[in-house]
Formats: structure tokens, sequence, C-alpha cells
């Protein structure tokens, strides 16, 4: 039974990207971390799409091998075939954006861990559930790799699999070009045709751009070289030309590649070509392996290609099935396709992975309310919350679904202890009480902070606005929150939008969907929403359609406590879990209020403080679940 679509074969490096753009790869001041390697970006872009990917690598035992294998995970790729070399490092390559044309890059891959593969890495069991294998050009340079490429290719024909081969031609990895040659896309070598023409009888589609088919055909005459290739496979050719897109060639070659079957190009700004062909591998693939004709298949490679050209980095740029399918009904309108405000907001939202269908979140990032509690200070408030944390995992137990609300002021032994731990994280950027609102200094006037956050953080803020606010206070909050919404973005990270109209003002129906909607005017997407209990249904409609009509893809809500006693928050989740929207909850004072005053004054230990929380926290994760069983 054919489980996978695809497994694609070879290189597995970790990207490191330089942040600043327009300088020399020497003048780099900061890079971002990316995972890398034609095959390992196909197989995340090709999930992306919604096919079932998986890879067959190897990385190191080491911390940048579990990072690819963790990502590869979140992306859902299968990792069982990505094997873990016990002796030999995970590749890296550091790339940069010098302009439109010249992209620097290093490759560190000498002796590294995916150039170990080998036959035995190959499994036939798990080849057989695999529709199609997809290999690259790089692991046909060196025999062992070589030979475990054509084990995989032998497997998948016998079991009635197609084939495929990204030619992906790297002269500095063939050993044609020196290493400061890592931008190099061609250099004549008889060996390397040579070597290539010897595989080509086993693909049933073989891409690459018209320099890649000179060095598979052995001559600089695209046509010839086409036509070379052909006397060796009888395999679907697709020849990428850049913006001019591409053409596929089923049967002889004709005289002009303007007479191949072909797909629309897209009017686009060229920011960063670097992992564009693997972008457009994936979308060729998607249509590939989904029996599309071959106008349709270049047509979703050629958008693909666009999208990735148009963003920094190799996979993070290519798109979702959803957001490819948009970009196809609505088409071009900003030419600098990272600037399509519509474009980026699907990009963002329909491409970020975990999952928090329910949310169970003990918020202890309160600071006034730990501050003001008698015998309390800095010390004792910052050991307190970790035993908080303590709580918190205890209930979790590993299992997924729980979360913590810590800050980093007071807060800050959790938040770093709490890291790496399965739990969602939300850390909070307002002061305390401020209004309008103002952040915490560590944000830093530019907010430059929020970029020493874990990417695992999510920004939460809370804003006390209500709609009665006169026009000087809402611009106030907004153009706050505005610039906190673009440097969390900027920064890959979450934000989740806290609103409490009725600290303000009093409040009906209309109090909280009224002040949503000013949010999303100002043109800010939270990605999760933190709401008072409404009493009425009517109330839970009105903010669910004011989030719904406004962002189809948003995480979700969660209900927050203010302190309730629990019977109290009992009731408001019975109402709240009846919306699909709400996803949990995120109280704090009502399972850590009395402990915490208990243990300032030294009435309980930490033992006593840890029980008395969990059983809280464990109690209202019972009731939520309860509320969201009958709901059902």
């Amino acid at each position: 039974m054919k489980t996978l679509d695809v497994i694609t074969i070879g290189r597995s490096s970790v990207d490191l990207y330089g942040a600043q753009v327009g300088g020399r790869l020497e003048d780099m001041a900061s890079f971002n971390k990316y995972i890398g390697g034609s095959p390992t970006n196909m197989a995340a872009g090709t999930a992306r799409l919604g096919l079932k990917s998986a890879l067959i690598t190897r990385v190191g035992d080491e911390h940048m091998g579990r990072f690819i294998r963790e990502e590869l995970v979140r992306e859902g790729v299968d990792v069982r075939g990505v094997k873990t070399d016990p002796e030999r490092l995970t590749a890296l390559v550091l790339l940069g954006i010098r302009d439109q044309e010249q992209f620097p890059l290093i490759f560190y891959r000498e002796n590294c861990a995916d150039m170990a593969l080998c036959e035995d890495d190959i499994d036939p069991g798990f080849i057989a559930e695999a529709g199609a294998v997809v290999v690259t050009g790089t692991h046909l340079s060196h025999p062992q790799t070589e030979a475990a490429v054509i084990k995989a290719l032998k497997l998948a024909r016998e079991n009635g699999a197609r084939t495929g081969l990204d030619i992906d031609y790297r002269p500095n990895l063939w050993g044609v070009a020196g290493h400061g040659d890592g931008e190099s896309r061609f250099v004549e070598s008889a060996g390397v045709t040579a070597k290539l023409q010897s595989t080509l009888h086993y693909f049933d589609l073989i891409v690459g751009t018209e320099e890649e088919f000179h060095i598979a055909g052995g001559t600089t005459d695209t046509i010839a070289a086409l036509r070379k290739v052909r006397e060796h496979s009888d395999a679907t050719l697709v020849c990428k030309r850049g913006p001019m897109g591409a053409s596929a060639f089923t049967g002889n070659i004709p005289d002009s590649l303007d007479d191949g079957e072909s797909g629309p190009g897209f009017p686009i700004e060229v920011f960063n070509v670097l992992g564009a062909g693997d972008g457009f591998m994936s979308g060729l693939m998607r249509g590939w392996l989904r029996d599309c004709d071959w106008p349709t298949s270049l047509t979703y490679a050629n958008a693909c290609g666009a999208l990735a050209v148009s963003r920094h980095g190799c996979a993070p740029a290519y798109p979702s099935w959803e957001e490819l399918q948009f970009f196809l009904k609505r088409g071009v309108q900003v030419p600098a396709l990272r600037k399509d405000a519509a474009l980026e907001q699907l990009h963002w939202s329909s491409n970020r992975k975990g999952d928090w269908s329910t949310m169970r979140v003990f918020a202890f990032d309160h600071r006034i309310q730990f501050e003001e509690m008698a015998g309390a200070n800095e010390e004792k408030i910052g050991a307190f919350k970790s035993l908080c944390l303590d709580a918190a995992v205890q209930v979790a137990g590993g299992a997924p679904e729980y979360g913590v609300l810590c800050d980093s002021r007071l807060g800050r032994d959790a938040l770093y202890k709490a890291a790496g731990q399965g739990l969602w994280i939300g850390h909070p950027v307002e002061w305390p009480k401020s209004r309008p609102l103002e952040l915490e200094p560590e944000i830093g006037p530019d907010f430059g902070g929020l970029a020493e956050w874990p990417l695992e953080h999510v920004v939460k803020v809370l804003c006390f606005c209500h709609p009665d606010d006169d026009a000087a206070m809402w611009d106030a909050q907004l153009s706050t929150l505005e610039r906190l919404f673009h440097a969390a973005r900027r920064n890959r990270l979450e934000l989740l939008m806290e609103v409490i109209p009725s600290v303000v003002g009093a409040v009906d129906e209309d109090t909280t969907p009224e002040v949503i909607q000013r949010i999303y005017d100002r043109g800010i997407y939270p990605d999760w929403w933190k709401l008072e209990p409404f009493k009425t249904k009517a109330a839970w409609d009105k903010a669910a359609n004011a989030i719904n009509s406004n962002d189809a893809d948003t995480r979700g809500i969660v209900v927050l406590g203010l302190d309730a006693p629990a019977a109290v928050l009992a009731e408001s989740f019975a109402l709240a879990a009846a919306q699909p929207l709400v996803k949990g909850f995120a109280v704090g004072r009502t399972i850590f209020g009395d402990a915490a005053r208990a243990w300032m004054a030294g009435e309980i230990d930490d033992t006593g403080a840890v029980a008395q929380m969990a059983e809280r926290y464990a109690t209202l994760c019972a009731v939520w679940d309860k509320a969201r069983e009958g709901a059902t």
C-alpha cells in the first residue's frame, strides 16, 4: 500500500542566511537559521502543498541535526528515513543576498553526515510505501551515495513507483569548483556529464535549468543538450527558463524551447533566487503526482518558484496549498510579493506549526498582583513562579495541549526552564495597567528586544481599550499595537491579543466585537485572542463572528479567568466551549492565588504550594474537558 506520495533522497543541511540584504557575505552581522539542502527543501515544500512526503538522508548527532529532524516533523514530513550519524557533523551552508544577481554561499560539507548515506540506509519496505522517489544530482557525485541512490531507484521501479531527478548541478559539490565558488552554477566537466548520463535511464522525470541540461547533455547548446539527454532516457524533460517559466518535453525534442508544453510565468520582483528551484520542484511534484496535465503542473511549479524568489530563505518561503490556490486565483497585485499584505498574512497563517486545538494554560504572568502580596519581593516572586511551572509540568505529564503564561521580568528563571518542554509559552510585553499601552522596558523603544526571544514564545499583549475611548487614546494604543504586530512578525513570533473592555467602562454584547474590529481595521492580525468570559451565547457569537469575518485562519480564542471562583469559571466554560473558535482557557489567580499568599507568608512550603496548584490546575483542566465534551 502506497502510504507516501514521495520520498526525496540526498542533501540535508542547516542554512544560515544572512539577515542583511545588499551587502557582502563578509559583512553579514547576523544570520537566520533554516533547514536546507534540495531534497530536504522539497520534502518540506511538498508537505506544505498537501503531499505525504518523506526524506532519506543523514544528520549529525548534535544540535543542528536535531533541529533538522524537529523542523521536518513540524512541517509534516515523515522522518523515518532520516538517520543519525554518530561520527559526522550536519552540513552547514552560509548564504547571503548581495543583489538581484549575486547570491554568495559557502558550503561546509567536508565529510558531512548526509554524504555518508549508504546502501544500508535504504530500507526496501520504506521505499515500497512511496508513489515516487525523487533524487538530486549531488548524491550521484560519490560512489557510496550513488550506490544508495541507485538501490532506491531500482526498488522504486520494481514497486511501480515513479522516479524523478532534479539535476541540481553545483560544481563546487562535484569537486570541479573551489570553496569560494559556491554560487557557481556551471563549469564544464566531461566526468560529471558521463556520470549523469550513466544514470539518466532510471528516471521518469528529469528537471533542470538550461545550464543543468548543458552538463547532463555535454554541450552548451540547450536543444542539443536536451536531445542528448533524450538519447539516454524516455523521461519527461522539464527545462526551467527563469522569468520565461519552463517547458516540458514528453517525446522528441523540437527545434525551440517555446514548442514544449508550458504554464504561465508571473511578473514579479526577484529578491532571492536561492532555493527557488526547490520551490519549483515542489509545485511540479504536486501536479505530477496528482496526475495533472503538464501545463497545470508547470503552473503550480512556476507559481511556487515565483513565491520563493520573493522571500528570504528557502523552505520558509514555500507556499501552503491554500496560499498557492489564493495566489493563482487572485494573481499578482504587488510585484514584490513579500510586500503584499494579504498574501503574506495567508502565508503566515497557513504555515504556522503546532496543533493547539485544545489550550489548557496556567497563567502566572501577573506582576503587580504578586508585588502587592504581603511578604513578597522580587526574589521570592521569581522562586514562586518556578513552582508554578513545576505544577504545570506535573499536570501536563509530557502530554500536548498544555501551556503557561509567564513574564521575564519577575519570572525569568521559570521562563528559561519552560523552554523545550512541549508547552505552549505565552510571554507578556505590556507594562502592567498602562493606558495608553506601554511595554516592558526590555522590549526596547524600537521593539528590538523581541529579537532575543525563542521562536516558541508567543507575544502576549494586554490592552485596556473600549469603544468609548476618544480618538487620541485609540490612536495611541493602536499605534503601539501596530508596531508590536510588525515586530512580532519580523521576528517570526506569534501574537496573542488580550482585551478587557469591562475594566474601562460599561459593556454589552457589542462592546468586544467593536474593539476586535478596530484592531483588524488597523491591519493587525493576532494569531490568538484572549477574551473575558461572556454571559450569553449571543455575545460569544458576535465576538467569534468579528474574528472569523476578518481572519478565517486565526488560531482561536482562550478565555481568561479574572480571579473568578472555580464554580463561576465552570459556568463560563460551559458557555464558551460551545464556540468552535474557543480553544480553551488561560487562567491564573484562581489556580495560584491562595497558594501564593500562603507561601509568601511562610504558611506552606514548596511541596505544598506545588501540590495545591497542581490540584486546582488539574481540576480546571477536567472542567474544561467536560465542558467541551458536553458541547460536541
